[in-house]
Protein backbone atom coordinates (compact mmCIF):
# COMPACT_ATOMS: atom_id res chain seq x y z
CA UNK A 1 0.00 0.00 0.00
CA UNK A 2 1.08 3.09 -0.86
CA UNK A 3 -0.28 6.30 0.66
CA UNK A 4 0.39 9.75 0.74
CA UNK A 5 0.30 10.68 4.81
CA UNK A 6 1.34 13.98 6.01
CA UNK A 7 1.53 15.82 9.63
CA UNK A 8 -0.33 18.59 11.48
CA UNK A 9 0.39 20.14 14.47
CA UNK A 10 -1.23 22.66 16.58
CA UNK A 11 -2.55 23.05 19.76
CA UNK A 12 -5.55 23.43 19.20
CA UNK A 13 -6.62 25.89 21.65
CA UNK A 14 -9.49 26.10 20.31
CA UNK A 15 -10.08 24.19 16.89
CA UNK A 16 -10.75 27.11 14.46
CA UNK A 17 -11.92 28.26 11.10
CA UNK A 18 -8.38 28.71 9.92
CA UNK A 19 -7.61 24.97 11.30
CA UNK A 20 -10.30 23.96 9.57
CA UNK A 21 -9.27 25.38 6.16
CA UNK A 22 -6.13 24.97 6.17
CA UNK A 23 -6.86 20.95 6.85
CA UNK A 24 -9.23 21.00 3.89
CA UNK A 25 -6.39 22.32 1.86
CA UNK A 26 -4.10 19.73 2.73
CA UNK A 27 -6.80 16.33 2.33
CA UNK A 28 -7.04 17.63 -1.30
CA UNK A 29 -2.98 16.39 -1.26
CA UNK A 30 -2.88 13.27 0.63
CA UNK A 31 -4.76 10.04 1.53
CA UNK A 32 -4.38 10.50 5.13
CA UNK A 33 -3.72 13.31 7.60
CA UNK A 34 -2.42 12.76 11.42
CA UNK A 35 -3.38 16.14 13.05
CA UNK A 36 -0.86 16.22 16.20
CA UNK A 37 -2.41 18.12 18.70
CA UNK A 38 0.14 19.37 20.49
CA UNK A 39 0.82 20.39 24.45
CA UNK A 40 -1.48 17.61 24.96
CA UNK A 41 -0.19 17.55 29.00
CA UNK A 42 -1.60 21.20 29.37
CA UNK A 43 -4.88 22.27 30.10
CA UNK A 44 -6.98 24.57 32.68
CA UNK A 45 -4.65 27.69 31.82
CA UNK A 46 -5.41 30.92 30.15
CA UNK A 47 -3.60 30.17 26.92
CA UNK A 48 -4.74 26.16 26.99
CA UNK A 49 -7.50 25.77 28.56
CA UNK A 50 -9.22 22.27 26.91
CA UNK A 51 -7.56 19.27 27.77
CA UNK A 52 -6.06 16.95 24.95
CA UNK A 53 -9.06 14.86 24.82
CA UNK A 54 -11.59 17.48 24.51
CA UNK A 55 -9.46 18.77 21.33
CA UNK A 56 -10.29 15.68 20.05
CA UNK A 57 -13.47 15.82 20.39
CA UNK A 58 -13.50 19.09 18.91
CA UNK A 59 -11.36 17.78 15.94
CA UNK A 60 -13.39 14.73 15.59
CA UNK A 61 -16.64 16.34 15.03
CA UNK A 62 -15.52 19.44 13.30
CA UNK A 63 -13.86 16.83 10.26
CA UNK A 64 -16.90 14.92 10.09
CA UNK A 65 -17.43 15.71 6.28
CA UNK A 66 -13.93 16.02 5.16
CA UNK A 67 -13.00 13.99 2.66
CA UNK A 68 -9.64 12.82 4.23
CA UNK A 69 -8.53 9.53 6.32
CA UNK A 70 -7.14 11.44 9.51
CA UNK A 71 -6.08 10.55 13.01
CA UNK A 72 -6.24 12.96 16.31
CA UNK A 73 -3.18 12.04 18.40
CA UNK A 74 -1.91 14.16 21.32
CA UNK A 75 1.41 14.96 21.41
CA UNK A 76 3.42 16.43 24.55
CA UNK A 77 5.51 18.71 24.84
CA UNK A 78 9.11 17.29 26.08
CA UNK A 79 11.47 20.39 25.91
CA UNK A 80 14.20 18.32 24.03
CA UNK A 81 13.79 20.15 21.01
CA UNK A 82 16.60 17.90 19.61
CA UNK A 83 15.13 14.73 20.06
CA UNK A 84 11.69 16.08 19.46
CA UNK A 85 10.91 14.99 15.48
CA UNK A 86 11.94 11.31 16.79
CA UNK A 87 9.49 11.76 19.81
CA UNK A 88 6.80 12.49 17.35
CA UNK A 89 7.49 9.68 14.98
CA UNK A 90 7.49 7.26 17.72
CA UNK A 91 3.78 8.21 18.37
CA UNK A 92 2.25 8.48 15.28
CA UNK A 93 1.73 6.54 11.94
CA UNK A 94 4.72 7.00 9.38
CA UNK A 95 4.24 9.86 7.39
CA UNK A 96 6.33 11.32 4.69
CA UNK A 97 5.30 15.11 5.10
CA UNK A 98 4.64 17.98 7.14
CA UNK A 99 2.51 20.54 6.86
CA UNK A 100 4.03 23.52 9.25
CA UNK A 101 3.69 27.30 9.36
CA UNK A 102 5.68 27.00 12.85
CA UNK A 103 9.91 28.17 11.88
CA UNK A 104 10.98 25.72 15.10
CA UNK A 105 8.56 22.72 13.65
CA UNK A 106 10.08 23.54 10.28
CA UNK A 107 13.35 23.68 11.25
CA UNK A 108 12.83 20.43 13.63
CA UNK A 109 11.72 18.40 10.63
CA UNK A 110 14.06 20.15 7.50
CA UNK A 111 16.73 18.85 10.02
CA UNK A 112 15.88 15.11 9.64
CA UNK A 113 15.34 15.17 6.18
CA UNK A 114 11.61 15.18 6.37
CA UNK A 115 9.51 17.45 3.89
CA UNK A 116 8.47 20.50 4.56
CA UNK A 117 5.32 21.81 3.15
CA UNK A 118 4.13 25.51 4.51
CA UNK A 119 0.06 25.70 3.93
CA UNK A 120 -1.47 28.60 3.50
CA UNK A 121 -2.76 30.59 6.46
CA UNK A 122 -6.43 31.30 6.44
CA UNK A 123 -6.86 34.88 7.76
CA UNK A 124 -4.67 34.59 10.71
CA UNK A 125 -5.43 37.50 12.11
CA UNK A 126 -8.86 36.44 13.03
CA UNK A 127 -9.08 33.24 12.90
CA UNK A 128 -6.48 32.73 15.89
CA UNK A 129 -6.87 30.98 19.55
CA UNK A 130 -4.95 34.00 21.36
CA UNK A 131 -8.33 35.90 19.78
CA UNK A 132 -10.96 33.51 20.44
CA UNK A 133 -10.20 33.05 23.65
CA UNK A 134 -9.75 36.63 24.19
CA UNK A 135 -13.09 37.29 22.96
CA UNK A 136 -14.64 34.40 25.36
CA UNK A 137 -12.61 36.40 28.13
CA UNK A 138 -14.02 39.27 27.22
CA UNK A 139 -17.74 38.32 26.79
CA UNK A 140 -17.52 38.89 23.05
CA UNK A 141 -19.11 37.18 19.91
CA UNK A 142 -16.65 34.25 19.39
CA UNK A 143 -18.93 30.94 18.23
CA UNK A 144 -18.80 32.24 14.50
CA UNK A 145 -14.63 31.36 14.26
CA UNK A 146 -15.16 27.97 15.06
CA UNK A 147 -16.93 25.55 13.19
CA UNK A 148 -20.46 24.87 14.76
CA UNK A 149 -19.47 21.37 16.19
CA UNK A 150 -16.54 23.26 18.23
CA UNK A 151 -18.94 25.68 19.70
CA UNK A 152 -21.20 22.40 20.88
CA UNK A 153 -18.19 21.23 22.42
CA UNK A 154 -16.84 24.07 24.19
CA UNK A 155 -20.86 24.50 25.35
CA UNK A 156 -20.78 20.61 26.73
CA UNK A 157 -17.87 20.95 28.63
CA UNK A 158 -18.61 24.64 30.10
CA UNK A 159 -15.35 26.20 28.11
CA UNK A 160 -16.00 29.55 29.02
CA UNK A 161 -16.71 29.45 32.33
CA UNK A 162 -13.27 27.44 33.13
CA UNK A 163 -11.37 30.28 30.86
CA UNK A 164 -12.84 32.68 32.96
CA UNK A 165 -11.81 30.83 36.13
CA UNK A 166 -8.54 29.92 35.15
CA UNK A 167 -7.87 33.08 34.05
CA UNK A 168 -9.35 34.66 37.54
CA UNK A 169 -12.30 36.58 35.89
CA UNK A 170 -15.37 35.07 36.67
Amino acid sequence: MNMKRAFYIGRFQPFHLGHHSVITSIAKEVDELIIGIGSAQTSHEVNNPFTAGERVMMIRHALEDIDVHFYALPIDDIQQNPIWVSYVTSRTPPFDTVYANNPLVIELFEETGVMVKQPPMYHRNEYSGTEIRRRMLEGEEWKHLVPNAVADVIEEINGVRRLRRVAGTD
